[in-house]
């Protein structure tokens, strides 16, 4: 294995499996691993321990070093700092807030100009010939939450993107408290910020601490009103019937996505699946998690499948359901 690489497909096990008019048509391997509340490792599928990069599943953990240096995030701000949202119109507005309370303006953004996924959001920007939007881009909240630290703390804002800046140290620390244990290797994400590398071990553990947070009085009470304001407002981390969104406004699980196949769920009481698809495919990422911690007794299997028969997506032919996303054996087995 390469000093700087994820695992390779020799140590990944078939997580799902794509059926079309009763063929297998495609196949999803990959890594998953289901942690107890208690932080002891109930499940293990192929290999854990190597690193992948954490993509936007790190979210919480930037908005919590962003919290950490000073910015007041409230109510849906702190949602939105934590997600990967669709672009709509509410989105926009609040992250168009946040920048307004930290005396800035879109422009002010390092994030790509983006057309929202949204589609009334989308059809608004074309007809006011607005055009792309960096408040559309499904990172700006994060960014948002950046620039107001530095302002915050009269920190440069041009540079708030570099590794070394104040702000992004502070980012590795937060990351590496959680996770237990260091960053393996630093790169640039989708939206120009820097993404650690870590194992979906140390990810699944740092997002465990994050959901017993309001419980813990212990904790650090602003991980509490992070793990609360996801919960408290869904719509903000994703978008109205999306994955992440459905799952939480329905299980009360936080669910948090990233790019390249990547999912965190975790429950109130810690119980938390980490899964990584090693295609960077996430059609079954939400399949394979919910169905973990299903077979782990944390979430209740008819609850879990009333949710996955939303959330899903069938296999169409013809605009008609042919096939579906079924579990690989590795993950099927687990119910037996």
């Amino acid at each position: 294995m390469a000093p700087h690489a994820t695992f390779s497909a020799d140590a990944a096990v078939e997580l799902a499996v794509i059926e079309r008019s009763g063929f297998i048509e495609s196949r999803h391997i990959g890594s998953a691993i289901v942690l107890a509340g208690d932080g002891t490792v109930v499940t293990e599928l192929g290999d854990v321990r190597t690193p992948v990069f954490a993509r936007s599943t790190l979210k919480p953990f930037q908005a919590l070093a962003s919290m950490r240096a000073g910015v007041p995030l409230r109510g849906a701000q702190v949602a939105l700092a934590c997600a990967s949202h669709v672009g709509s119109m509410d989105h926009m507005d609040v992250v168009e807030g946040m920048l307004t309370a930290a005396g800035l303006r879109e422009e002010d953004l390092q994030c790509p100009a983006d057309w929202p996924s949204d589609e009334n959001a989308r059809t608004w920007l074309v007809r006011s010939g607005r055009g792309r939007s960096r408040l559309a881009f499904n990172c700006s909240g994060k960014h948002a939450a950046f620039l107001w630290a530095c302002t915050v703390n009269s920190w440069d804002r041009g540079s708030y993107l570099e590794p070394n800046h104040p702000l992004q140290q502070r980012v590795r620390s937060a990351i590496e408290e959680y996770a237990e244990e260091r960053v393996a290797h630093l790169g640039i994400d989708g939206c120009g910020a820097p993404v650690a590398a870590l194992s979906l071990a140390g990810l699944a553990r740092a997002y465990s601490q994050l959901a017993t947070s309001p419980g813990n009085p212990f904790a650090d009470a602003r991980a509490a009103t992070i793990a609360t304001s996801m919960l408290d407002y869904p719509w903000a981390v994703q978008g109205v019937g999306r994955e992440n969104t459905v799952v939480m406004d329905e299980l009360g699980i936080i669910a948090k996505l990233g790019a390249e196949g990547l999912l965190v769920l975790s429950t109130p009481q810690g119980a938390t699946a980490a899964v990584k698809m090693l295609d960077g495919n996430v059609r079954a990422t939400t399949l394979v998690g919910l169905t973990m911690l299903a077979a782990a007794d944390a979430v209740d299997i008819p609850d879990v499948a009333r949710v996955l028969e939303s959330v899903v997506t069938p296999v169409l032919g013809g605009g008609r359901p042919v096939g579906r996303i079924r579990l690989g054996g590795a993950v099927a087995a687990l119910l037996d």
